[in-house]
């Protein structure tokens, strides 16, 4: 028969420390808790790796948002472009209404180009304001200035309107820019 073998006896027996535990160059608690730093490091490597990529993905779906709404905004804004021919050669043709027309016929006229006019607005297309206002690079084309009543730097003549679709330019206003009452500069 054989002897017994006890775990704790043999060369590899250490004395124990004060807290119970063999001494050595590394004891099974201590390999424990390094392998749980060790798991806890690798947690947190992957947790940040994961909360990195939820924002990306978060902020790549709300960018894909935005850039389906500004699609739905702005997709038709060619098309509204080529309208504004159109609107202008509507005012044109109000404008330049003969004395001698039917009455009827040229209400006609302006209830169309009314009606143009508000349904450019309401898919956002708006006038860009100018007689009197400071000149704005932003808004207005300076085709020229003349001397006028008005102050200096600002809009005396509109030559063709602006618009904006949404706050967003589609054409500027073409104006001559005040020089002030005493300027002899011509356009």
């Amino acid at each position: 028969m054989e002897t017994p073998v006890n775990p704790n006896s043999g060369s590899e027996t250490q004395a124990p420390t004060s807290e119970g535990q063999p001494q050595g160059p590394e004891s099974p608690t201590a390999a424990l808790e390094k392998r749980v730093a060790e798991l806890e490091a690798l947690v947190k490597e992957k947790e940040g790796k994961y909360l990195y990529l939820y924002a990306d993905f978060e902020n790549a779906k709300k960018r894909a948002i935005k850039e389906r709404s500004d699609l739905i905004k702005f997709g038709w804004e060619n098309v509204a472009r080529d309208l504004l021919q159109v609107v202008d050669n509507l005012d044109r043709a109000v404008e330049h209404i003969p004395a001698g027309t039917d009455a009827n016929f040229a209400a006609g006229i302006k209830m169309i180009a009314t009606q143009f006019k508000a349904a450019m607005q309401k898919q956002g297309v708006e006038e860009v304001t100018c007689v009197a206002k400071p000149f704005d690079p932003n808004l207005h084309e300076a085709v020229g200035q003349e001397p006028s009543d008005h102050p200096e730097g600002s809009i005396s003549k509109e030559l063709s309107k602006g618009y904006t679709l949404h706050g967003r330019l589609l054409r500027p206003a073409r104006v001559l820019v005040s020089s002030g009452q005493g300027s002899n500069l011509a356009h």
